[in-house]
Formats: structure tokens, sequence, C-alpha cells
């Protein structure tokens, strides 16, 4: 008996010191995300939208952590009921985890495991807003944040990642998030926007990006972030996958910005700072789901599919009539279903799983896995979220007037303006213009 209790004391996990500080700065990498998106999204918009879509973002960072802490880590990583939720009072406030106590089966501590999720829960309703840009009213977005979380993203990221979780069970294959984030969001785009409807002039006015400078800066912090993203799903360091997506994390969204911009050249004759963030970014959200069960020349396939799909993609938005302000139906969802579909062929069975795909040997059992967590995913998303923003814009209303949309929503939401250019009349011309030294003078100078 003896014996037997010490063998098992051996197996047991304990603390890795390594791996621990190896999930801290993973998970400060994904917190970087969101104010990286933060100015991808900022970039796009007009000058008049710019800090309201800056602030869709950073807010997330409040409302999600508070209700992370309160009860969103219960419901998403809890004890499992019925396959579609969790709960465990332990988790209610995080008040009964011990500071060493570690997360089941790893070798990092309950907190890390938890900081870390609380990472991808934030990102995840702020990449809705790039949908909703000019046109939506911040309280009533926050408010539907704080209810899309709880109604939406908790439970999914239960049934994909959560122990006892029916997708998590089924087999479904999501490294770190095509379903649970870029499914998810994109959908709730998708049933957001259909029913708050256009921005005035779609279709008609100009809507171009006000400073492709910051969308620059923006997909580059996106795709920095992305490296603690994706290789810290593995939740550790010890066996050589995490290194495996690493890699493919950089493949991916190199073949997929090439794609996109070679898609671009042949089809509008240009190759766009745009295209290019855009295309890297398309990439990055379709190795998420793939890159732990493929190999790199995988995943190149992946990200330059992704590339050309999502590019056209992106044009939907006016064949169907849906304004999908900053295309995060068009990057997201599509990138998203082409990184979670292609995992039922191009995985290997021999990076985080045996599961094979059609194309090493594995037949179309896994591919038939994948397409109900990604459909299962979408249509619950995307209904539950349309419902959701039905019954705010009936309430409290979800979008500013006409008006205060075509006078800027920056001033109206946030009494501020992205760019103060009242201090910027210096110079030495105005220096050697004399000042006016009567009543006649100066009316003159002000006439003029």
């Amino acid at each position: 008996m003896a014996s037997a209790i010490t063998t098992l004391a051996a197996d047991a996990p304990t603390l890795s010191a390594a791996n621990t500080g190896f999930m801290l700065i993973c998970s400060a990498l994904v917190m970087l995300m969101t104010p990286g998106l933060a100015f991808f999204y900022g970039g796009m918009v007009r000058v008049k939208s710019s800090l309201n879509m800056l602030m869709m973002s950073f807010i997330s960072l409040g409302i999600v952590t508070i209700l992370w802490v309160l009860y969103g880590f219960s419901l998403a990583f809890g004890t499992d009921s019925g396959s579609i939720i969790g709960w465990s009072s332990d988790y209610v406030g995080l008040s009964g985890i011990g500071i060493t106590e570690l997360w089941d089966g790893y070798t990092i501590p309950v907190y890390v495991f938890a900081v870390f999720q609380l990472m991808f829960a934030v990102i995840t309703p702020a990449l809705i807003s790039g949908a909703l840009a000019d046109r939506v009213k911040f309280s009533a977005w926050a408010l539907f944040s704080a209810l899309w979380v709880t109604v939406v993203y908790f439970p999914v990221a239960h049934w994909v990642w959560g122990a006892g979780g029916w997708l998590f069970e089924l087999g479904v294959i999501d490294f770190a998030g095509g379903t649970a984030v870029h499914i998810n969001a994109g959908a709730a785009a998708l049933g957001v926007i259909l029913v708050i409807g256009k921005r005035v002039g779609f279709k008609k006015d100009p809507m171009r990006p006000h400073s492709l400078p910051l969308v620059m800066l923006g997909a580059g912090l996106l795709w920095f972030g992305w490296f603690g993203f994706n290789a810290g799903s593995w939740l550790g360091n010890d066996d050589g996958v995490g290194a495996v997506m690493f890699i493919n994390t950089q493949i991916a969204p190199a073949a997929a910005m090439l794609a996109w911009l070679g898609y671009e050249k042949l089809r509008h004759g240009s190759f766009t700072t745009l295209g290019a963030a855009s295309g890297a970014v398309a990439g990055l959200v379709a190795i998420t789901p793939s890159g732990g069960s493929c190999s790199p020349l995988g995943a190149i396939a992946i990200g330059a599919i992704a590339g050309v799909v999502c590019a056209m993609a992106v044009g939907l938005k006016y064949k169907f009539g849906y304004d999908d302000s900053l295309d995060v139906v068009g990057v997201h969802l599509v990138g998203g279903v082409i990184g979670s579909l292609l995992v039922g062929l191009f995985a290997t069975g021999g990076v985080q799983s045996d599961a094979a795909g059609l194309f090493y040997g594995g037949g179309l059992e896994q591919l038939g896995k994948q397409a109900i967590g990604v459909f299962a995913v979408l249509a619950y998303s995307l209904v539950a979220s349309a419902i959701l923003a039905f019954l705010l814009d009936k309430t409290i209303g979800m979008r500013v007037t006409e008006d205060d949309e075509v006078s800027g929503i920056d001033q109206v939401e946030h009494a501020e303006t992205a760019y103060d250019f009242s201090g910027a009349g210096g110079g030495a011309a105005s220096r050697s213009t004399a000042v006016p030294t009567t009543a006649a003078a100066a009316s003159k100078k002000v006439d003029a």
C-alpha cells in the first residue's frame, strides 16, 4: 500500500516554475492583443469615430475581467453540468483557490490558467465591435458585451475546452480558439448587424481608413501577441507541441498575407497596406484552431487558402447588403470556419493528438467532427447575439441618432476628438504677422 502511494505521488504533476513563467508571459502577450486590436480597428474607421472604436475594445478589459472573476471562470471551467455549462463554487470570485493549487493534469497554478483564459474572454467581444463601427451607443455596447459573454462566450468556452463539454467530448479540435473565439465573434457580429442595420451612407459615401499606419501598428501588435495566444494554449512547454504551434503562427499569416496581396493585385491591380494587414490577420485566425495538429507545410496551405478566401469574402457585404464595417465576418467568421474545417484535412496525427485528417489517412471522421463544432457554435452565437441585440434595441436603443452619426460619434459619446489641430497654426509665418492694434485692423484680419 505504501509503495502504491509513493508511486502515485511520484506520478502526480508538480508545479513547474518554467511552465508557470512561460504561461504568465503568454497571458501578458494575449492581453496586449486587445489594445493591438483597438489600434487595428481604430485606424480603419473615419476620424470622427476613431476614439469610439478604441474604447469599444478597451472597455472589454474592464467589463469582462470583473465578470470573469465573479462567475465567468466558474461557468466556463467549473464542474460540468449536462455537457453544456460548468459551475464550481470555489471558482466564484476566485475565492476558493489555493495559491499553489495546480490546474488538473498540468504543472501550472489554477490562477495562471484562469488569467490566461481571461485574456481570451476579453478579446472575443472586442472582436465583434469592428462590425458595428460608427453607429452604436457606447452604453448599449457595454451592456451588450456583459450580456454576451455571460450568455454566449462562457457556455461556448465550456463546450469547446471545458472537461465534460459536449464538443470537447466529441473530439472537436480547437487548439486556441477557432470556434470559441473567432467563429463565435464573427457569427455574433453578423447577428447584431442584421438587427441594427447599416451605417448612414453605406455603399454611397467613401468610408476609407483614416490612418493606415495605425492599422499596420495594430496588426503588428496582434501578430506579436498571437504567439502567446497560440503557443500558450498547450499550457506548458515540455513536449514540443507548443513549439510547433509557435512556428506555425509565423508561417500561416505570412502565407495568407502573400496570398491576399496576390489576389488583390489580380483583382484590383494594387498591393495595399490594408490588404497586407488583413491578410496576416486572416492567416492568424485560420491557424488558431489548426496549428497544433498540422505540419509547417500544412500551415502554408492553410494560410494561403485563408488569405484568398477571406479576401473574396470581404466583398460579400456589398453583394448581400449587410454592413460589416471592418470585415469581422469576412475575416474572423470565414477565417475561423476555414481553419477549423481544414483540421479535418491537414491534421497529421502526430502533433497534439493522434487524430489524423483526410490527407494523412484519417478519412472523413475528423472533418465531420469539425463541421459539427463549426456549425453548432455559428448557429448558437448568431441567434443568441441577434436576440440580445434586438432586446437592447427595443428597450434602451442600440444606435445613436442619424444626426449624431453624421456629425461624429466620438464627440457625441465621449466628448473628445482623436486629433486636436487647434494649436497647429504656429510657425515663422504666424510669428512674423503683426498683431492688429486697432479695431479696424482687427476687423480686416478677421475678414481675411
